[in-house]
């Protein structure tokens, strides 16, 4: 994973800012927070399970920010090793999807958790429907262990706004072009990414319905790249309808990925994190295939 600017590298994508670190570690924050803190009704703030409620801000608790900050040391040394070995996908997102996955194993959360009732993993009318069940936490913040109950949806679809298999669809297609054409002008696999990361704000700041679309411009952005640095040449035009299959790609595997390991589960594990490391490591195979000429910032697999 090369970045050519250190600002960007070594700040936005460094052991600072990074996802891997700054993300990983607060969603960890965030299920450490849910079980352990000393009056954790402080926490619930809607229908969800707290632990997935990472946009809140939870003040200076020394225990959490601890927690935080060992699982952010987790992803910064993850993703040197990652380096090293030089894996074929993006380094940075699969640490944040290993960091969710080691946060649910050691804070003891289900790694999947089966759907609650008798829907499916891939259904989700009874959010639509406004299905709720009741909940527990065996609440071990105190001497005393006690239980702590609310009601939350049955389903928990990560964007309520973008669930549908259609509107997916078309996000995909549309952000993917977008993304695509800033890589046709630019040359840059991660300027797009970069809008799209910065649109996180709005969503963060309870503006509701903003599309997320990071996982779609990247690796659009990508391929179309891979596709255009073929010597021999090739139309600007095939390198966009790229970028906008790979946009197609990423959407719906993040869609896929929220209903299998969001949806029905009690901690933050990113879906969109999950559908980079999807679509990197297929643009990885098409370069090592000859379908596309390279694989852009990314390391060719070996086959």
């Amino acid at each position: 994973m090369v970045l050519s600017s250190p600002v960007t590298g070594d700040i936005g994508f460094g052991p600072i800012l990074g996802p891997h670190v700054a993300f990983a570690g607060g969603a960890a924050a965030a299920a450490f927070a849910a079980k352990y803190h000393s009056s954790p009704t402080v926490l619930v703030d809607g229908d969800y399970h707290p632990a997935k409620n990472i946009a809140r801000a939870l003040g200076p608790m020394p225990s959490v920010m601890f927690v935080g900050g060992l699982f952010g040391i987790f992803g910064a040394l993850g993703i040197r090793f990652l380096m090293y070995v030089q894996v074929p996908w993006d380094p940075l997102n699969t640490m944040v999807v290993l960091s969710a996955i080691l946060h649910r194993f050691v804070f003891n959360y289900p790694i999947v958790r089966l759907p609650r009732g008798l829907t499916g993993s891939f259904d989700m009318s009874p959010f639509a429907d406004g299905v709720k069940s009741s909940y527990s936490i065996n609440y071990a913040g105190s001497s005393t262990r006690t239980e702590f109950s609310w009601n939350r949806y049955l389903i928990e679809p990560w964007l309520p706004h973008q669930y549908e298999w259609s509107s997916v669809t078309m996000i995909g297609l549309v952000a993917g072009l977008l993304g695509g054409y800033v890589a046709l002008i630019t040359n840059s696999p991660f300027l797009a990414f970069g809008i799209s990361a910065a649109s996180l704000t709005f969503l963060a700041l309870g503006i509701e319905k903003i599309p997320v679309t990071h996982h779609i411009t990247l690796p659009a952005s990508t391929a179309t790249i891979a596709v255009l640095n073929d010597p021999t040449g090739t139309s600007q035009l095939i390198a966009l309808v790229t970028g906008g299959v790979f946009g197609i790609i990423g959407a719906l595997f993040g869609e896929f990925a929220q209903r299998i390991f969001y949806a029905h589960s009690d901690t933050h594990l990113d879906p969109p994190a999950v559908s980079i490391v999807f679509t990197t490591f297929l643009i990885s195979i098409f370069a090592a295939l000859g379908i596309f000429h390279d694989a852009a910032w990314l390391t060719v697999v070996s086959i």
